[in-house]
């Protein structure tokens, strides 16, 4: 069912092992007439047939989770039914008992629904949630954990006001449930994973971050996402003592963040981030903060201040001496500094810690406005472009 995107090496991106989709297969799709330079969007959004072809978005992915192929390689699975009624035995229907099957599944919903969750929402490898063409919203309850598992895609919901839960069983697959503690009440929690891709969503207001990527989780993209009225936005690493957090490489790239926030877009440990052309419209506190010598790799991006005069600094080094951070490899290149921001740059520049912080060429800053003005989950119909 899918169309394979033939992949080309652009010399001008080579450098940053940036693969770009074969030029005429987009032109077939109106590319150049609906194209507003997001690379993800512009390789499936300009399809009208979008609908009958889900499965091309799996070769749409850039940045260190590009190789998330979720459930393309499995049957799709339709969502009938919202309900949550058993976390232990869910029914056939519901999304509890399509994430946790071990085949890959290609899951989307028959209609719009809101589904509360009574506990951690545990999925399996190799799925795709694929919200596209209904309105689902994931929220006042549990959210989506992804733990210890490989290639998941979440696309296309909006996920708010998760609450804690546990204390509880839980199945994670058809053959096992276990006892599950408390979960903090992340959107989206990423705990000992790779190969996972967050694209399009639209997260606000829950009671600890939005995504968080801990215990040793690597190869992720943060994507197109519009993330909204929550204080603790982002959370990459574990803790500045969980060294296995040092081989992590996280790709943060088209988000808008919006309204409401207040700090950590993101906060990083140990790892290696390239967060690139995203819009920081607001933030209280700061935008971007690190300990533990995580190297922060800031390009293309659109950093507007707040009013605050003292919270103009786009950086936070977090509980550290500066004798201690001047030399963690923090750069900004050609991000637009708005309204009196200012990014506060250290280390000597070690190329070799750029390179494993580089995951896709940057655009200009001056094209984020267009970027990411969809950011967030998207009013798709059936038949027309998303």
């Amino acid at each position: 069912m899918t169309k394979v995107c033939v992949v080309k090496f652009n010399k001008l991106n080579e450098k940053n092992g940036r693969n770009i989709r074969n030029m005429t297969e987009r032109r077939k799709l109106g590319f150049f007439s609906c194209g507003t330079g997001n690379p993800i969007d512009d390789c499936w959004r300009c399809d009208p047939n979008w609908q009958k072809n889900r499965k091309r978005l799996a070769d749409c992915g850039i940045g260190f989770g590009r190789n998330a192929i979720g459930g393309r390689d499995g049957r799709f699975y339709v969502v009938t039914d919202p309900n949550d009624d058993d976390p232990v035995n869910p029914k056939p229907g519901t999304l509890r008992h399509a994430v946790i099957q071990e085949q890959p599944l290609w899951i989307v919903f028959k209609r719009d629904m809101v589904i509360k969750l009574k506990q951690e929402l545990l999925v399996n490898s190799f799925k795709t949630i694929d919200g596209r063409g209904v309105n689902v919203h994931i929220a006042n309850g549990a959210c989506i954990t992804i733990q210890y598992v490989t290639n998941v895609i979440v696309h296309g919901l909006h996920i708010h006001d998760c609450k804690p839960t546990g204390n509880a069983m839980v199945r994670s697959s058809p053959t096992h449930f276990g006892w599950r503690t408390m979960a903090d009440g992340d959107a989206i929690s990423i705990f000992g994973s790779s190969h996972v891709w967050v694209d399009h969503n639209s997260l606000s207001n829950c009671a600890d971050g939005l995504v968080d990527a801990v215990m040793g989780s690597t190869a992720i993209t943060i994507s197109n996402n519009h993330l909204t009225h929550h204080n603790e936005v982002m959370l990459l690493g574990h803790s500045d003592s969980y060294t296995r957090d040092k081989q992590m490489q996280v790709t943060i790239a088209y988000n808008h963040f919006g309204e409401g926030l207040i700090q950590r877009m993101p906060r990083c440990r140990h790892g290696y981030f390239h967060v690139v052309n995203n819009d920081y419209t607001h933030w209280e506190m700061y935008a971007i903060g690190g300990s533990a010598n995580p190297t922060i790799n800031s390009q293309g991006n659109r950093y507007a201040a707040p009013r605050n005069p003292f919270a103009k600094e786009v950086t936070k080094r977090v509980d550290t001496a500066e004798s201690h951070w001047k030399s963690w490899n923090w750069r900004s290149e050609g991000d637009l500094l708005l309204n009196g921001a200012y990014f506060t740059p250290s280390g000597a520049g070690a190329s070799a810690s750029y390179a494993r912080a580089s995951s896709l060429g940057a655009k200009s800053s001056s094209m984020v406005g267009s970027m990411t003005s969809n950011a967030g989950a998207l009013p798709c119909r059936r038949g027309r472009q998303c």
